[in-house]
């Protein structure tokens, strides 16, 4: 569970840094708070962000039912792929938002992957 945990304060991490895209865009862009809208770098690092938030809802509990009830080993493999997913993904829409389907699709399979393990390591316990 060690590695698990681990992955997900790299998770964390990255969230962080992406809030910090944010601010910093918002900064350059002349966007003042509460607008979400206005400047299209910050409206992509915005879309970064609140993407990774969404995704973070599902694959947190996800790595976390993995690793308890299938294999931490894996839950952390595939936490570590959603991050990599990440990378790829913000970096891709930062630079074009339509070529982000790669890092999407990674972090999907990882969640994906994580949730049918999941199930499979329950389902087996009942």
């Amino acid at each position: 569970m060690l590695y698990v945990a681990i992955v997900t304060l790299i998770l964390l991490c990255q969230y962080i840094f992406f809030m910090g895209m944010v601010g910093k865009a918002r900064v350059a862009g002349g966007v003042e708070a509460p607008a979400v809208t206005g400047d299209p770098i910050f409206e992509r690092a915005y879309r970064v962000q609140m993407n990774t938030l969404e995704q973070l809802m599902v694959t947190l509990p996800a790595m976390w039912v993995c690793a308890q009830f299938f294999m931490p080993l894996v839950a952390a493999g595939l936490g570590l792929a959603f991050f990599i997913g990440r990378i790829i993904y913000r970096s891709s829409y930062m630079a074009a938002p339509e070529k982000r389907g790669l890092g999407m699709m990674i972090g999907f399979l990882a969640n994906i992957g994580m949730i049918g393990t999941g199930f499979w390591g329950v389902i087996s316990r009942l």
